[in-house]
């Protein structure tokens, strides 16, 4: 009896401990911007009416990097629409980076580095646009 007890604490704690395994995330999972980048900042497009995206910011502590993409939302979720993103240091003439296009899905990543400075974002879904002016200052 003691034998049995003991093989079935052994076993159970063999399937729990399988169970946690293939349920944990891997260390090396990665968001859209890749490893290393926490959302700092979710926005609505347009910043008012009806809602045609979404504008999302990410931040690298370690490499100092801002990141931002859209996402289509509503009816222009996975259908092939126009989707624009940029992004820059605040006050720059240029975007440091952009995409624009006819997407399914979303446009974006694009990138700045922006350690210790304020960005400036542009997002588009559709005919909605949204501007945000010296925002993530770091």
């Amino acid at each position: 009896m003691r034998t049995r007890s003991k093989i079935a604490t052994l076993a159970s704690a063999a399937l729990v401990s399988t169970w946690l395994v293939a349920g944990a995330a891997p260390a090396s999972a990665a968001g859209p911007c890749g490893g290393g980048y926490s959302r700092v900042g979710v926005y609505a497009i347009p910043a008012s009416g009806a809602r045609t995206g979404t504008l999302e910011v990410y931040y690298s502590a370690s490499s100092g990097k801002n990141c931002a993409l859209t996402y289509g939302s509503g009816s222009y979720a996975g259908r092939v629409n126009r989707k624009a993103v940029g992004i820059s240091l605040s006050g720059r003439s240029s975007w440091a980076g952009a995409d624009n296009g006819m997407f399914a899905h979303y446009a974006g990543p694009v990138y700045v580095s922006a350690r210790g400075r304020c960005i400036d974002l542009r997002g588009q879904v559709g005919t909605g646009v949204r501007h945000l002016n010296r925002v993530h200052c770091g």
